[in-house]
């Protein structure tokens, strides 16, 4: 429904301001770019978080527990990194099962006891199998042609590219232009951002159901809400959206403008489930 919402967006706006023509050039263009984020992304967000692959050696557990998951989950297993914050936390990335990799911090793998990293790693492998890499892309691509559009349209009233008719209704059509020129890239963000929080709820129901119950997850997100408020981590906010809870601030008022759903909900309907 999300999805459809901002295609819908994109098509209407495009018109707008355009035709099929101009809708179809900024969808292109976006598309493009974020394909390339796409195939990609493994190697940015590992590089920008500040990853390293960590062996087996080193950590045992860890490689025990994913090892276990992906055989009730059918995936391959991915290639596993540390993150040397002591905030714990952890994102999942890669393009296909095929290319994934997980990534925790070292304060993860101190703080949480054996259920609870279940449950993380879990919710991570749940990102992998629902594809949610793919799903954020497209996304984006729409989100970002959507701006795109508005931009467009933006230069195009700098240089002289409005309406200067007195035909009726040319007022009416300039000011619905101005209007979406600016609520469209708005409400394609707030989309965009509804359809993170709509994956993130999916992961965890997912993450339950791969370990057969919640309880692990559940006690791990308490503690996740504790300690990104009291555990600063240096995070670039380009992937803040991708970690397991939001690293770079604790639940606030403004939900419709956050990637993350608060965990207090997330943990409600973990335990309903149970």
């Amino acid at each position: 429904m999300l999805m459809g919402a901002l295609s819908a967006l994109l098509v209407a706006f495009g018109y707008l301001l355009g035709g099929q023509s101009g809708a179809l050039f900024a969808l292109v263009v976006s598309a493009a770019m974020n394909l390339a984020g796409y195939w990609f992304s493994d190697r940015l967000v590992l590089s920008m978080s500040g990853a390293r692959p960590v062996s087996e050696a080193e950590a045992p557990e860890l490689y025990a527990i994913t090892r276990r998951l992906c055989q009730r989950a059918g995936l391959p297993m991915p290639r596993l990194y540390m993150i040397p914050a002591a905030q714990p936390n952890a994102f999942a990335t890669g393009r296909d099962p095929q290319h994934a990799a997980v990534a925790v911090t070292a304060g993860l793998l101190e703080m949480m006891d054996r259920s609870e990293l279940e449950g993380v790693i879990a919710h991570e492998l749940a990102h992998i199998k629902n594809r949610d890499i793919l799903v954020a892309s497209v996304a984006a691509a729409l989100a970002g042609a959507i701006t795109m559009l508005a931009d467009m349209a933006q230069w195009a009233l700098v240089f002289g590219g409005g309406r200067h008719d007195d035909e009726e209704g040319g007022a009416g059509s300039m000011l619905g232009a101005l209007l979406m020129m600016f609520l469209a890239p708005l409400a394609a963000m707030l989309i965009q951002l509804a359809i993170s929080r709509s994956r993130e709820y999916l992961a965890d129901a997912t993450a339950a159901r791969i370990v057969g119950h919640p309880h692990g997850l559940i006690r791990a997100l308490e503690k996740l809400a504790y300690a990104t408020q009291a555990m600063p981590m240096r995070v670039n906010p380009a992937v803040s959206h991708m970690y397991i809870a939001q690293p770079l601030s604790g639940e606030g008022l403004l939900h419709l403008f956050s990637t993350h759903p608060p965990i207090s909900e997330r943990i409600r309907r973990l335990r309903a489930m149970a």
